[in-house]
């Protein structure tokens, strides 16, 4: 027979059990409706633009569905796994640094403290081998590391959680923080006998791109690396870069000069997302 104080404390633990069942669904239910307003997502504190005015993002009004949906895709690609933020280092204001050919070796550039278009300059750290790091820079040839010695007192430290993959054979960029995918874009690539370099370089500058013309759209992310097969007869300079278009129908295509082209609303996004110092990693 049971007692009656034993069916009592089996109610109040059945009570418990139901309430903890409840508690953890309603959670799962919060954490669900979080993860598609995309409130959990990591945020980067918002880059001071050095050569742009600043605009508000907005959707490119020539969005195709098509483009949408690959953008929607690409926000909604699996997590990566988190990884260490890429250590950059920047140059105080009127000082200069040396780049050397390895590790305490001799200097084979001297870089100052603004870039040729005049950002504050950036260096995003690939290696280190103790206090020596070595980083890309436009000065050197593509896939050339200058080693800077970081206790020099005109370097300062500082971080970013951002970095760009390009896929040249998918015509895909994608942005990553913190190793998650945020957002995936499609970009036009260089054409056949001028094609985009692979390898990983840098983000040098933000530009407005009426600076050089209407075929740079709203806007230019300057990188590191150089086009090292240009057209014959091309007269625009060497300097890779991410940038807009007037033509927002090549995107997707190889028809590039070996620049990455991508729609005005996409490299607004880009500009506030994604920091100077930012990793480029490009490959085929």
């Amino acid at each position: 027979m049971v007692r009656p104080g034993f069916v009592v404390a089996l109610v109040a633990v059945l009570a418990l059990a139901g309430a903890s069942l409840a508690f953890t669904a309603a959670s799962r239910a919060r954490a669900q409706r979080v993860a598609a307003s995309g409130a959990g997502e990591p945020a980067l504190p918002r880059p001071r633009l050095h050569t742009l005015t600043e605009v508000p993002i907005a959707d490119h009004p020539g969005t195709s569905p098509a483009v949408a949906a690959h953008r929607s895709a690409g926000v909604a690609a699996h997590h990566h796994a988190a990884r260490p933020p890429t250590e950059v280092l920047s140059i105080r204001s009127g000082r200069t640094v040396s780049l050397r050919d390895k590790p305490g070796g001799r200097v084979i550039a001297l870089v100052r403290d603004r870039t040729d278009f005049g950002s504050p300059t950036t260096l995003s750290v690939t290696v280190r081998r103790g206090r020596w790091a070595g980083v890309p820079n436009p000065a050197l040839r593509n896939g050339r590391l200058g080693w800077v010695d970081t206790a020099d007192g005109a370097l300062r430290r500082g971080t970013v959680n951002a970095r760009l993959i390009v896929d040249l054979s998918r015509r895909r960029l994608e942005l990553r923080v913190r190793g998650r995918s945020v957002r995936a874009v499609p970009v036009a690539v260089g054409r056949p006998g001028s094609a985009t370099p692979a390898g990983r370089f840098s983000v040098t500058d933000k530009i407005t791109g009426s600076r050089f013309g209407p075929y740079y759209g709203c806007c230019i992310l300057a990188l590191s690396g150089h086009q090292t097969h240009p057209p014959p007869g091309w007269t625009g300079g060497d300097r890779l870069a991410i940038h807009g278009t007037n033509s927002p129908s090549t995107i997707g295509t190889a028809s590039s000069a070996g620049c990455l082209r991508a729609a005005d609303g996409d490299l607004l996004v880009l500009l506030r997302r994604v920091p100077l110092g930012t990793p480029v990693i490009i490959h085929s």
